[in-house]
């Protein structure tokens, strides 16, 4: 018997004496799970997604070799929120992120939360993250303190202060030259695959970039036709396929799952430094379609059929409940899971039960916008940031509905026509709210600075000088 399948054996005969149903759902040969993790992709930036001056051959193969879909959504239209998705199978509005977190945060996700590593930890999981966390980064909230055994990256966004690498709790490295850290990125997460080959693993990649501020190693330097912006993707699609390339070197790239998606969509406020969104309306910071659709690809080549398309609304937080089936593990019983488990999808071409998906705004516990089948609607806004370069996000508008099967690009509202199904989806919003309980206040991102000293010297000497 092979080191893997004894480990394994063994954690799932410990869960046996609790819970005798996990073992009813445990694979003889657990999959290995890989989780790619782009930041600020959009849905235009991909081949397989439409994108011709972009070329991402590795990521296109995962389609080919399994699933490619259509509607999938971030849960989130910035970065720490949509991550806490992601980890947690659950809405962000539950432990009040809406933001970010920043260098000066003093506060993460909440520590009780059990995150996808806990969970796969406790069925003989080796747990390892390479790249952005985002959830906090003081000791506490820490991947090795969340259920991760190892650690490799920069913990909050590349365009902070002090970006440094960590290792494991500790720092690895101060003065960071973004130039090599896709490149960075991959040799670890190689690393990793092969000193867990063994047995199984997960393995949690969310990259840096296409984040700004945007680098490339002199290898990609000029490779796309879409400038600078073009060649970090072609890069982090390099980067896919190292990863694809050493699963098949150790012999597990059948029974691996690999997925790879965006945090959410592309920061066009960017320009030429920012992705497309494709046909799909604004990007990153807004609740239309380009900001929170984005491209999700993934293969098993060992139980799902090659060459899918597949069609309708799935998330980020459908993942965790999705993983725990496929593994065994056993979801958290104290704490809803927002989720749905999609292997009846992925394995039985079936659909997706759940077809409710509720928009929240960053910066706020509001819900912004609201899908039901077909039908998107999207409430009042009036945009705090407006006139500020980097958040200008999407103009101020009134009530908005949009049937994104014949209008994914959110063209025609169609409020006047059908003042029925506002009113009617407005009730489901309500109950929604009523639905989801007491969340936590939103957390403060980043408390503000005493200035009174210098409002003191201006109120007093003005702009003259000693």
């Amino acid at each position: 018997m092979t080191k893997r399948n004894l480990k394994f054996l063994c954690s799932v005969a410990v869960l046996l004496l609790s819970n005798l149903s996990i073992y009813a759902q445990s694979p003889s040969n657990p999959p290995n799970i890989v989780i790619i993790y782009a930041d600020d992709m959009g849905y235009g930036d991909v081949g397989c997604y439409g994108a011709e001056d972009i070329k991402t051959p590795n990521i296109d193969q995962i389609a080919q070799n399994g699933v490619k879909f259509t509607e999938f959504y971030s849960i989130s239209p910035v970065c720490s929120p949509s991550r806490y998705g992601l980890m947690t199978g659950r809405y962000p509005a539950r432990d009040g992120i809406h933001g970010v977190f920043f260098p000066e945060s003093w506060t993460g996700m909440d520590t009780a939360e059990v995150t996808m590593a806990n969970m796969l930890k406790e069925v003989g999981y080796a747990t390892g993250v390479v790249g952005k966390w985002h959830l906090g980064h003081r000791h506490e909230y820490l991947p090795l303190q969340r259920g991760f055994d190892y650690y490799f990256g920069i913990p909050y966004s590349n365009d902070m202060e002090a970006v440094v690498y960590l290792e494991g709790n500790e720092l690895a490295e101060e003065d960071v030259d973004q130039h090599y850290t896709t490149r960075t990125y991959a040799e670890k997460a190689v690393q990793f695959i092969e000193e867990h080959q063994d047995e199984p693993f997960f393995l949690y990649m969310p990259h840096s970039m296409p984040h700004v501020p945007l680098y490339v190693s002199e290898k990609f330097d000029g490779s796309s036709d879409r400038g600078l912006y073009g060649d970090v993707i072609q890069e982090l699609d390099w980067s896919v396929g190292e990863v694809l390339k050493k699963l098949q070197e150790v012999g597990v790239d059948e029974n691996t799952v690999v997925v790879v998606s965006s945090d959410n969509g592309p920061w066009l406020t960017m320009i030429d430094h920012g992705g497309s969104a494709g046909p799909l309306r604004c990007g990153k910071q807004t609740t239309f379609e380009g900001g929170m659709r984005v491209p999700c690809v993934m293969q098993w080549k060992a139980q799902v059929e090659a060459g899918q398309t597949i069609d309708g609304m799935h998330n980020m937080m459908d993942w965790f409940p999705t993983l725990a089936t496929i593994t065994g593990a056993s979801v958290p019983q104290d704490h809803p899971i927002d989720g749905e488990n999609i292997t009846p999808v992925l394995l039985e071409g079936k659909e997706r039960q759940g077809d409710q998906l509720m928009y929240y705004s960053h910066r706020t516990n509001d819900i912004a916008a609201y899908r039901k089948g077909d039908w998107k609607l999207k409430l009042p806004m009036e945009n705090p940031y407006r006139g500020r370069y980097l958040y200008k996000g999407e103009e101020p508008h009134g009530m908005l509905l949009f049937n994104l099967a014949e209008d994914p690009g959110e063209q025609n509202n169609l409020v006047d026509q059908h003042p029925e199904k506002v009113a009617q989806m407005q009730q489901e919003i309500e109950v929604f709210k009523q639905n989801l309980g007491e969340t936590r206040e939103t957390h403060r991102f980043k408390p503000p600075a005493d200035r009174s000293h210098e409002e003191y010297l201006k109120k007093t000497y003005g702009n003259s000088q000693r």
